[in-house]
């Protein structure tokens, strides 16, 4: 019987390419996602994976769309935390709902979608919890203390939750990547994207297959020694020691 897997965020961008790539590896993948269907619709149609609507920072709704996956496809094995989202802006001239609702989806819903999925792969044995972090949250960004501050946060869960769970065969790890050739960064006026693919090494934009076979990877058998680790994928933009 093939494991389960749901990834949050995961009918576009990123979440989607890590979704094929676990498809692909032989899971029963599962995504999350807020906001209109039509483009998740579009998603299962072509991929078959379920989609199922829901909002990853609401544990309630984590706790009863959680209960629907386990339901039609099984226990949970791998989780994928990938949702995410962006409202920059300087600190000094940033209110409380900007703050706060980029802290509420990015690293509530580690509480909000962990939680519930947390017991159930101690006691069998095995559990692959896989989170997307940032390269700002590894280095801070301009314009970005909300989202690095969210990220850098996603960094400490992961390792604090490794340590509480390598005994029980469950590996937390985070992946941070760089800048990725997604719809986001198509939107990017020309000269700005100039400007950032400038300061990265590689001289390009990292590729959502890239990405996808790191997460891919980690939730594999072959894994089953690697926790608490970060592995940045950014072409060379920040190197941590």
């Amino acid at each position: 019987m093939a494991r389960v897997a749901v990834v949050t965020g995961g009918s576009r961008g990123i979440g989607a390419g890590i979704a094929k790539a676990l498809q692909a590896a032989g899971f029963d993948v599962a995504v999350t996602y807020v906001g209109s269907a039509r483009a998740p619709g579009a998603f299962q149609a072509e991929t078959g994976i379920k989609a199922y609507r829901w909002d990853a920072a609401d544990p309630a709704a984590c706790e009863e769309g959680l209960k629907k996956v386990v339901a039609e496809l099984g226990p949970v094995d791998v989780l994928v935390n990938n949702a995410g989202i962006v409202k920059d802006g300087f600190f000094h001239k940033m209110d409380w709902a900007t703050w706060s609702a980029v802290i509420h989806t990015n690293l509530d819903s580690m509480f909000a979608m962990t939680r519930p999925v947390i017991n159930g792969m101690r006691d069998r044995g095995f559990g692959r919890i896989i989170n997307i972090s940032s390269v700002n949250g590894q280095k801070g960004q301009m314009g970005q203390v909300n989202y690095s501050a969210s990220k850098a946060g996603v960094i400490g869960f992961t390792k604090a939750l490794a340590l509480e769970n390598a005994r029980r065969g469950v590996t937390v790890n985070c992946v941070a990547p760089g800048y990725i050739d997604t719809d986001m960064m198509a939107g990017i006026a020309p000269e700005v994207l100039s400007g950032i693919v400038g300061q990265i090494p590689a001289g390009r934009l990292g590729k959502v297959d890239e990405i996808a076979a790191i997460v891919a990877f980690l939730a594999s058998d072959a894994a089953g020694f690697i926790t608490g680790a970060v592995i940045a994928a950014n072409g060379g933009q920040y190197m941590a020691g």
